[in-house]
């Protein structure tokens, strides 16, 4: 984002989201809580002058373990798994296996502030094991299974529990030329852009978002454009390996990036959103949205910046859409001891004004990132308007504490409250004021080496009067989270 390098790194699975592999180096996002993952190249025709252990990611596959043909440099366990060497003669073709596991203990006193939730401690697990292979020089086959459960948790979402099933399956072409390079992949796989308010890899709830596509994009000079067409996976966890897509939800999108005055980052992008039988407040049937997105970020200085605005046009049913939503945060950082930040976050998005007429307003934030807001899941992206002044310290090398402030209207009164993902609130549509309520985010995210991370979050949400009337009150969240990467 700040530079080419930088803008490489921007988004997931070739479209790589902003931010730090370790939990415990985002100080500059951490109010945000953005996953960030290096892209590790697929090249073969691309060697490193030096060679060194790659940073883990969140994005398993973008890591290029073709280092490790040194055998100096295989001096951690399991380095005899994560390069096997397929030639002789081309250290680029091995084969390398790696695992993932989070545990998350979370307590929350009133999901969904009560409505319709009682108190609930519980255990969210995620395992997740992989093969990378390279070959034939350009080439790379990539595979992941995942195993996501839960202990104790009374209400069971879409993206709670996934036991045993397939995450992703890609083959992916990577090849440069004199006027650029071009990349490609097939199969399943996932993909963010930028903050990931929009489109995200979901990394926050237990079962991350995948997708079967068909990607490609070309990157030459100062510019990037990127095109793919998707059907989003539905999971389904009554057995293992039962998760499907078809034509009823498709997600397609043209994008282009371009970096200016200097190493700042403008990008557009258009979508077409269509999902069959999709159900709103104020409209049911078959959605086709279109989505057009533009976005300017960089940093200048101390100050950085991230300013995204989207509109939403189509229809759902009989019924024509006009929704929009936006979403800017900047930020101060002194170069002094603890690299203090201060930072200020404002998010819209727009509701349904009147209920009964031919017009759909409800902003669709289409793939949210569970981090956003926080992952106490009090704040969905529909509806609202968020002002979040934020602090972000450093008192250690691997430690980074952020505290925030967020304060919450709705749009509309017309439409309801809304709660992660895009779930409204039972009976808040056409009820109190603007007034949603207000709450205090403490996270704490330490490193304790390059493969374990911890991170502990806590938020207290002080409801208004429009959730008092549902029947609602104020809620409190702690998750505590462990993170093992090898």
């Amino acid at each position: 984002m700040l530079d080419r390098r930088r803008l490489r790194a921007t988004h997931a699975s070739g479209a790589r989201p902003a931010g730090a592999v370790l939990l415990g180096a985002i100080a500059c996002t951490a109010s945000l809580h953005a996953q960030d993952i290096d892209e590790g190249s697929t090249q073969a025709a691309s060697v490193r002058p030096v060679a060194t252990r790659p940073a883990l990611s969140s994005n398993r596959w973008q890591e290029d373990w073709s280092a490790l043909a040194d055998p100096a440099l295989r001096t951690q366990w399991g380095d005899a798994l994560k390069y096997i060497a397929l030639s002789d003669t081309d250290q680029r073709s091995y084969l390398s296996l790696g695992a993932n596991l989070r545990e998350r203990t979370e307590m929350s006193d009133a999901a969904s502030f009560g409505i319709g939730n009682s108190d609930n401690t519980y255990l969210l697990q995620r395992l997740q094991l992989h093969a990378d292979l390279r070959f034939a020089s350009y080439w790379q086959a990539f595979m992941q299974i995942e195993d996501a459960r839960t202990v104790n948790k009374q209400v069971i979402g879409g993206a709670d529990r996934n036991p045993w099933d397939l995450r992703l399956a890609f083959v992916a072409y990577a090849r440069s030329f004199d006027a650029g390079t071009f990349k490609a992949r097939v199969g399943r796989q996932d993909f963010a852009f930028d903050l990931q308010r929009f489109v995200s890899l979901r990394d926050g709830p237990n079962v991350r978002q995948s997708f079967d596509a068909i990607w490609a994009d070309w990157e030459t000079g100062q510019w990037r454009f990127i095109g793919f067409v998707s059907q989003p996976v539905q999971y389904d966890d009554r057995h293992p390996f039962d998760d499907t897509s078809n034509h009823r939800f498709r997600f397609s999108t043209l994008r282009v990036e371009r970096l200016v005055l200097g190493g700042n980052e403008l990008s557009a992008y258009y979508s077409r959103y269509s999902r069959d039988g999709a159900r709103y407040l104020d409209a049911t049937g078959d959605e086709r949205r279109d989505v057009y997105d533009a976005r300017f970020a960089g940093k200048a200085g101390a100050v950085d910046w991230d300013v995204e605005g989207m509109a939403q046009r189509g229809h759902v049913g009989g019924k024509t859409i006009d929704a929009w939503g936006s979403g800017a945060r900047v930020g101060y950082t002194w170069n002094l001891g603890w690299h203090p930040r201060v930072g200020l976050q404002v998010d819209a998005a727009s509701g349904d004004g009147r209920h009964g007429d031919g017009t759909l307003g409800t902003f669709n934030p289409l793939f949210p990132n569970g981090y956003y807001f926080t992952l106490a899941g009090f704040t969905g992206y529909a509806n609202l308007r968020h002002v979040k002044p934020s602090l972000t310290i450093k008192p250690a090398v691997h430690l980074t504490v952020m505290g925030a402030l967020g304060f919450l209207w709705r749009e509309t009164t017309r439409d309801a409250v809304y709660v992660q993902p895009n779930v409204p609130l039972q009976g808040t549509a056409g009820q109190g004021g603007h007034w949603t309520g207000a709450y205090g985010q403490l996270r704490a995210d330490y490193a304790f080496n390059a493969n374990f991370t911890g991170a502990v979050e806590a938020v207290h949400y002080e409801a208004g009067r429009v959730i008092h009337v549902a029947g609602g009150h104020d809620s409190d969240y702690l998750g505590i989270e462990l993170k093992y990467m090898w």
